[in-house]
């Protein structure tokens, strides 16, 4: 045992069991003017052992080679350069997800690969505005803290921040340091309905920028709009430090609408990836500047092979016109115990004609009603949660009963709105309560069996705290039931 602090004789005196008592300072003396061999590495050697979120169940440790790390690297490299944003010394990556996590882990090591610099958040939620100064030119984001910066609101670790982009990014950093030209261009885009270009209410609302416009018809973001960019835009990337040249988006789906928003708006390149901790992170990643791949996790990164492997009994053929199926990996990246094998990941993907993936389904979460169909249920969660009152939603199913019950977090604002407009009275918790409230509209064509599924309005948000959530806010099930 190893104290920093001092170690008295009488605390030596009382170990057990064979212990052996050093303080740090008579620690270091073990080694002076001794001379030992370093033990011999190989590539094949475990690196680190990195433990999986733990949504299906206990977290498992998952064994990762050196080589699992240095050929990702080297993707990771191919990749930025391939779109000229090579990364150099002067660049900054500001850390705020946890360090036990695949997707943070493995950008720290890029960092540390190319000679980069990196500074970690203090921890404190309420402080990351502040971190942000940083002037990170990478921000390594997941899904559900973009959401919230599309959405006004941003979560973050287990506490809730409503950062109102609103407020802190155009009122705070725009009209607080505007001119009068810039206050009068500011009102004048309002009345005239020039904020199509770029525009702000308590949300950012536009999502057919001009701007967007241009890039569809194949202009690089960096000149699709430099007046939308430099009066405008610019102080969204202000919002995150000012220096952001690349907001990387992993551990779950993006939405198309908040990936389309970001492309327009942030003044950076705004990639999607894909990967597991089994695949040590990056598997497919989408392309700066190239919006053929909006709403896919791109093409795959060059140091693995990848296939698809057919489901049947969910009507996914990978031998069809349209290849679709459950996604399988292989190669240096994969962690150890599939050395020479494909590791099945449980998503189901669908190829597209540029050879992009997209990920449409999940094989794990496939389940049976009473009357013999089957039911995904992530799938039906993304198309209830795009819901404009639905913050989150969780969906449990019954191999005994032929409904679906859904647990729904409203937004607090637009359910207290649509509450005001309703003739609806109370507070929060009481308008949870309403019947009224809970007849949740989806959009897409849903089948009349999953219209006619029950909803439980829950006031109190799933956090971590409860743990129904993992630190990059995916959904624990077997907790949440």
């Amino acid at each position: 045992i190893v104290s920093f602090g001092k170690v008295t004789p009488e605390q030596k005196a009382e170990a057990k069991y064979s212990l052996a008592i050093y303080s740090w300072e008579d620690f270091l003396q073990l080694g002076e003017s001794k001379q030992f061999d370093l033990p011999e590495r190989t590539k094949s050697d475990i690196c680190t052992i990195m433990y999986t979120s733990g949504t299906t169940g206990d977290p498992m440790g998952v064994m990762i080679s050196n080589c699992s790390i240095v050929t990702l690297i080297a993707g990771v490299k191919h990749l930025v350069e391939s779109v000229n944003e090579e990364l150099t010394e002067k660049d900054v990556n500001l850390s705020y997800l946890p360090l036990a996590h695949i997707f943070d882990r493995v950008i720290e090591e890029f960092f540390i690969s190319r000679g980069a610099l990196m500074g970690f958040c203090r921890g404190d939620v309420k402080l990351l505005v502040d971190d942000i100064e940083l002037k990170s030119s990478i921000f390594c984001a997941v899904p559900r803290v973009l959401d919230r910066v599309h959405s006004v609101q941003c979560i973050i670790c287990s506490e809730t921040v409503i950062t109102s982009v609103h407020h802190q990014v155009y009122y705070r950093r725009f009209l607080g340091e505007a001119n009068c030209l810039r206050r009068c261009l500011m009102w004048h885009t309002q009345l005239y309905s020039f904020f199509k270009f770029a525009y702000v209410k308590q949300i950012i609302v536009s999502a057919e920028f001009h701007k967007f416009g241009n890039m569809k018809k194949g202009t690089e973001h960096e000149d699709a709009s430099f007046i939308c960019d430099r009066v405008v835009l610019s102080k969204v990337n202000s919002g995150l430090g000012g220096n952001v040249r690349l907001i990387l988006s992993s551990a779950a789906p993006l939405s198309d609408h908040v990936e389309e928003f970001l492309r327009g708006v942030a003044c950076c390149h705004v990639p999607q990836g894909y990967g597991l901790t089994e695949t040590c992170a990056g598997t497919f990643v989408s392309l700066p500047n190239e919006l053929s791949v909006l709403g896919t996790v791109g093409p795959p990164v060059p140091n693995v092979d990848r296939c698809l492997e057919s489901v049947p009994e969910m009507g996914y053929d990978a031998l069809a016109s349209i290849p679709r199926g459950e996604i399988c990996v292989r190669g240096d990246t994969i962690f150890r115990v599939f050395v020479d094998g494909w590791f099945l990941t449980g998503d189901v993907g669908e190829w597209q004609p540029n050879g992009s993936m997209k990920i449409i389904d999940r094989k794990k979460n496939i389940f049976k009603l009473s009357q013999g169909e089957y039911v995904a249920v992530e799938n039906l969660e993304n198309v209830f949660g795009l819901a404009s009152v639905i913050d989150s939603i969780w969906i449990y199913r019954n191999s005994f009963e032929s409904f679906l019950v859904a647990v729904v977090n409203p937004k607090k604002q637009a359910l207290e709105s649509w509450a005001a407009e309703n003739g609806v009275h109370g507070g929060f918790n009481s308008i949870c309560q309403n019947p009224k409230a809970k007849r949740v509209r989806s959009r897409g064509a849903l089948k009349d069996w999953k219209r006619k599924s029950t909803a439980h309005i829950d006031p109190v948000p799933f956090d971590m705290e409860r743990d129904p959530l993992t630190p990059t806010y995916k959904k624990k099930r077997s907790q949440l039931l």
